[in-house]
């Protein structure tokens, strides 16, 4: 099904100058230091970044007027530019292509629903996880992404909706790690960008643990370390079947870490967190969609997880050049029928941003 090697390591080329989010509370003073600012002024300079989602100095007026133009060089070079913006559903999918300093390209999508906003963001550029059915995995893995890089995103996202730039003003309040790349796989700068997300302000953006959702595809020791960070966001492993023979070339991974393995990984966050684990599954006719692995798969989980596991179907959403399609909906009833006797939770996702290639599996950053 797919050639394409599998990547841990991404490319060390391309990572970006140092920006604030970057930097540890003591690098960010000797940083100012160096500036010739005195302590008091990197409070200010968290609370116009965290607080206010100002990105740019010129905005930041409470720093002195002859010291902007080295702050922004030196703390807040600019990261991400925004090249293009489409929507649909009705204009509460919004999905932007972001140019990084190097000319790497990026997408994050940002979705409006009537309880919640909610922001689907990339860790690295690219994905070396080579899963066949994704156009993000089918496209290789660029870099990965600095700490202040995924910050950004949901520093911006936050701004956008406060400042009533998509729909109504509003408050940014779900952050999913579901865009380009494996999370896992860009560790450490992950794990500080999520701190960053989750610390109140000024220390952060202030968006609830329990609100942000890292995905994925089974990198089973980086679950265990994952867990034992103590930070209770939601974990979510895209599964997409439950047996190992299908896996092997539906998630290459699966090849360093068994089904097995994965569930037991998972267990151990559900049992560390409190957390119900989510487990997402591409619906893909005639693949991965028979009854017969819904009764393994609900079996499995429960086995493994018991109540802590919930199941997303998500509809397999094409990609350009795919042989393979979604499951028709009878099959996918049926599906969810079968999943829940084996006693685990299973509903299907809502699909958003179809059209604009914006959906789980579709980002690949065109315009390359």
């Amino acid at each position: 099904m797919s050639s394409l090697p599998l990547v841990f390591d991404a490319p060390k080329r391309g990572l970006p100058p140092k920006h604030f989010a970057d930097l540890d509370p003591e690098q960010r003073i000797a940083a100012a230091a160096e500036l010739g600012l005195p302590k008091f002024r990197v409070n200010q300079l968290a609370r116009q970044y965290y607080s206010r989602l100002n990105g740019d100095v010129a905005e930041m007026t409470d720093v002195p007027a002859a010291a902007r133009q080295a702050v922004g060089d030196s703390l807040f070079p600019t990261l991400l530019t925004p090249i293009r913006q489409i929507s649909c559903d009705d204009g509460s999918t919004r999905k932007t292509l972001w140019r990084l300093h190097d000319g790497t390209l990026l997408e994050s999508v940002l979705m409006r629903y009537t309880d919640r906003n909610t922001l689907c963001i990339s860790s690295q550029a690219g994905c070396g996880m080579a899963c066949p059915f994704c156009a993000t995995g089918q496209g290789g893995l660029d870099r990965n992404l600095s700490t202040a890089e995924i910050v950004d995103q949901v520093r911006a996202a936050a701004r956008t909706l406060r400042d009533g730039e998509f729909g109504e003003p509003g408050r940014l309040s779900n952050v999913v790690f579901m865009g380009m790349g494996e999370p896992l796989a860009n560790y450490k700068r992950v794990v500080s960008a999520v701190r960053q997300i989750t610390s109140p302000a000024p220390e952060g953006l202030g968006i609830s643990a329990r609100s942000v959702t890292v995905s994925t595809v089974g990198l089973a020791p980086a679950i265990r370390k994952l867990a034992d960070e103590g930070i209770p966001v939601t974990l979510a492993v895209s599964l997409h079947t439950p047996d190992d023979e299908l896996r092997d070339t539906l998630v290459p991974v699966n090849n360093r870490w068994s089904v097995a393995e994965v569930l037991e990984a998972a267990r151990y966050y559900a049992d560390s967190s409190g957390r119900r684990v989510s487990i997402e599954y591409a619906l893909i006719r005639d693949i991965n969609d028979q009854p017969w692995r819904a009764d393994m798969l609900g079996k499995k989980l429960h086995k493994a997880l018991g109540t802590k596991a919930h199941v997303n179907l998500i509809p397999l959403n094409p990609t350009p050049g795919s042989k393979w399609d979604a499951s028709p909906k009878p099959a996918e009833r049926e599906f969810v029928r079968r999943v829940q006797e084996q006693g685990v939770s299973c509903t299907v996702r809502d699909t958003r941003g179809q059209e604009i290639a914006a959906a789980c599996g579709q980002l690949a950053a065109e315009e390359r």
